[in-house]
């Protein structure tokens, strides 16, 4: 099996507006001319998506959405569908981040409609699944995404692409972050359950880290066993912070 091509990812939350686009110029620029190993992608917010997208054009940065709904038309007010990201340049998406699942209760019956969703479309969804810090110190941090895993890929078969995002939920935004010994044993977790619901095709899925990611620490993250890349939140709006840690995969 060839080895797993790193996947650094900006997640911008709700940043962004006109000016971001400056920013993000100038991070395409950059990655142009450094040519890092790793694959790239911006998920700025809905109303970026598209001029993002044009304004990076031919540029080695992905750009991808931040949520979906799981079907592609209807009467639901407010949300976009996986074919209208398509149709703003996107090729990735971001599903069951931990702030949709808290702020908008979503399940993962939930999660795994919109997986499927995102695949009918063409979209790579990235998955995330994490725990919080009530059910790390209750020891269930490796049960809780291992369910998670089975649950949201359920309907997802060994020859789709898809990307697994681990993001302790306690560590989002914090500054805090686990131990590279706790990571690597949550990963090697995630990467036995993408084997048991994909078969041999899980062992090819890129499994990222998030959480409080910065430049003073991706290396020592992505150097840990089966960890594939990093989803990054604040650190991805700055340039010259994100190129750190894509240099450092």
């Amino acid at each position: 099996m060839s080895p797993i091509r790193p996947l650094i990812a900006g997640n911008w939350k709700m940043h962004g507006l006109e000016s971001a686009l400056d920013e993000a110029r100038l991070l395409a620029a950059t990655v142009e001319a450094r040519s890092p190993s790793a694959r790239v992608a911006i998920f700025p917010p809905a109303t970026l998506l598209s001029r993002l997208a044009h304004a990076l054009e031919g540029l080695p940065i992905e750009i991808g959405g931040q949520d979906c709904r799981p079907e592609p038309s209807g009467a639901f007010t407010g949300d976009v569908s996986p074919e209208m990201l398509v149709d703003a340049g996107a090729s990735l998406v971001i599903l069951g981040h931990s702030e949709r699942r808290a702020y908008h209760h979503e399940s993962d019956v939930l999660v795994a409609a919109k997986v499927a969703g995102a695949l009918r479309a063409g979209l790579e969804p990235v998955v995330c699944v994490g725990e919080s810090l009530e059910e790390r110190r209750a020891g269930l941090a490796v049960a809780t995404v291992e369910r998670q895993v089975r649950a949201c890929l359920a309907d997802v078969s060994g020859g789709q692409g898809v990307v697994v995002a681990y993001e302790p939920v306690w560590a989002i935004g914090s500054g805090l972050t686990p131990s590279v010994s706790e990571i690597e044993a949550v990963h090697g977790a995630i990467r036995g359950a993408l084997q048991t619901v994909l078969g041999a095709a899980g062992g090819a899925v890129p499994i990222l880290y998030g959480g409080s990611v910065k430049g003073a620490n991706a290396a020592e993250i992505l150097s840990a066993e089966h960890v594939d890349g990093a989803l990054v939140g604040g650190a991805s709006l700055k340039a010259s912070d994100f190129i750190a840690i894509i240099q450092a995969a």
